[in-house]
């Protein structure tokens, strides 16, 4: 209780909720966290668009020499642990320091581990990554709950200020590739590694110099700890670290593999176990009622649908970037492209797009349905890889043009808006009202799976060839898209069944 006082500001020092409208309408806080999470994710998509090149180059290039199906193995499952920490950040944010602290702290971390990604060793380039990772999971979950917190519930403006928001997002993953390539191709890896660190140096500068336009919003944790809390605290942290023993064990157990191999399975085998188990939970909660479970089972095939489409898009990072550097011509209109600038389709994409799909959304009043939506935006992820795999058939050993990758990243991004934005909305309508605030734990959990599914596939597959992982992953996608088509209707009444007990509890609050 004592540090809470203590880190209370005075009450004439900051008012609890910025209410200027000094930013395209919005309070100057929104400004300082537009361009914290647009630096934030300048440092993370340029260090991820050269990550699988340095860990699969030769040592004699300045890489770590991995072989190319383990490093692609190991970029995937980089992404899971940013997911699996993203939970973690998420909960010690709500439960102990605040979205505030979590930004901060997570800033730092992912900037020394950037800055360790610039010694030219393997030591400290595995602990580089280690720490971007967690520091992005603190970082993640909580620049977005601040964004909220700036606003009123009934605040009209919400809505356009995570519009506002989503477009830094974009700003900073498009203008990574090209900056942190050039500076690939002009002083090696560590040199492109060291613009990302630059980059999120800015983004802790914004959010540092920035901090009084905040007013209190994520000062205080949500829902803090109190001293009955701590047996359930300690239960639940020794059952997390007895999961992570066993995931290790049996990863050594099951694997020849030693070291990153290890690693790679028991982070894939936590998870799938993390979403299996929050399902099962919630289903045998007894604060969970019937209909909630009723609409909890129509969530599950939306689940499962986000976890396979987010297994073929989060490859534009592993897959897609081994196939832009060894089977794509990279020359057009005279000039040599890098690899790593195929990572801009898709926020180019999303940044011309957003408006189209915006306004489609509008004149069909919302149509289709959710669960069709995201059987589109499976059916699209599919495609691409069904498209990719037949280009790279009639190329042969030839290199595919250009062309064909941004077409497949198109197709990417257009399964994206399909589902992506609509996801989180689903979760939090069809999650028991007991585990709301938990809704986007769980949502992150799809990628985190879907990444996993993503790492053992590579590692099973080693010397396939394009033509035929591409294929055989985009035929066995459409298996879930058709099932989730033919499951929509069913969703559907679900989804239209939360709408309304939500709005009969807002009535009755």
């Amino acid at each position: 209780m004592s540090s809470s006082s203590q880190a209370e500001p005075r009450p004439d020092h900051q008012p609890p909720v910025p209410r200027d409208r000094a930013f395209f309408g919005h309070p100057l806080g929104l400004f300082t966290l537009f361009n914290t999470e647009l630096w934030e994710r300048f440092s993370y998509y340029g260090m991820r668009a050269i990550l699988l090149y340095y860990l699969t180059a030769a040592t004699r290039d300045g890489g770590l020499g991995i072989s190319s199906g383990t490093g692609a193995a190991l970029v995937a499952i980089y992404g899971t642990a940013v997911y699996l920490l993203s939970v973690v950040g998420g909960w010690l944010a709500d439960r102990v320091i605040g979205a505030r602290r979590a930004t901060l702290y997570g800033g730092i971390v992912i900037a020394a581990g950037h800055v360790l990604l610039t010694i030219p060793t393997a030591a400290f380039s595995f602990a580089g990554i280690a720490c971007v990772a967690m520091g992005t999971g603190l970082l993640k979950p909580n620049v977005s709950t601040m964004v909220g917190e700036l606003y009123d519930r009934e605040d009209s403006r919400r809505s356009s200020a995570f519009s506002i928001f989503y477009m830094g997002i974009n700003i900073g993953s498009l203008a990574a590739p090209f900056v942190v390539g050039a500076a690939r191709a002009w002083g090696g890896f560590h040199a492109g590694f060291a613009v990302a660190a630059v980059g999120m140096a800015i983004a802790l500068a914004f959010f540092v110099v920035g901090r009084p336009l905040l007013g209190k919003a994520g000062d205080q944790p949500g829902n803090p700890l109190t001293r009955s809390d701590g047996p359930s605290v300690a239960r639940t942290g020794l059952l997390v670290a007895a999961a992570v023993a066993v995931a290790v064990l049996v990863a050594s157990w099951t694997s020849d593999a030693t070291g990153i191999g290890t690693m790679i399975d028991a982070l894939s085998y936590l998870a799938f176990a993390a979403p299996i188990v929050y399902f099962v939970v919630m289903f045998r909660s007894p604060r969970v009622t019937s209909h909630e479970r009723s609409r909890l089972a129509a969530y599950v095939p939306l689940f499962i649908t986000a976890m396979v489409f987010w297994m073929i898009f989060e490859q534009a990072a592993s897959t897609m970037a081994a196939y832009a550097e060894n089977r794509t011509d990279l020359s057009l209109l005279g000039f040599t492209l890098a690899p790593e600038v195929f990572q801009s389709v898709n926020p180019a994409g999303i940044v011309l797009l957003s408006p189209v799909f915006a306004w489609l959304w509008l004149k069909t009043n919302n149509r289709p349905p959710t669960a069709v939506k995201f059987a589109i935006g499976l059916t699209l992820a599919a495609a691409s890889f069904l498209f990719l795999s037949g280009a790279s058939a009639l190329a042969g050993d030839a290199k595919t043009p250009a062309w064909v990758l941004v077409a497949t990243y198109v197709l990417q991004t257009l399964g994206e808006l399909c589902l992506s934005p609509i996801g989180l909305a689903a979760t939090t309508l069809l999650a028991p009202e007991a585990f709301r605030s938990q809704a986007m734990a769980l949502w992150f959990l799809a990628p985190a799976a879907g990444n996993a599914i993503t790492a053992q596939v590579l590692t099973a597959t080693t010397g396939v060839s394009e033509t035929a992982y591409f294929g055989w992953i985009g035929a066995i996608a459409l298996i879930p898209a058709v099932a989730m088509f033919a499951l929509s209707p069913w969703v559907t009444r679900h989804i239209k069944a939360g709408a309304e007990s939500t709005r009969e509890a807002a009535i009755q609050e």
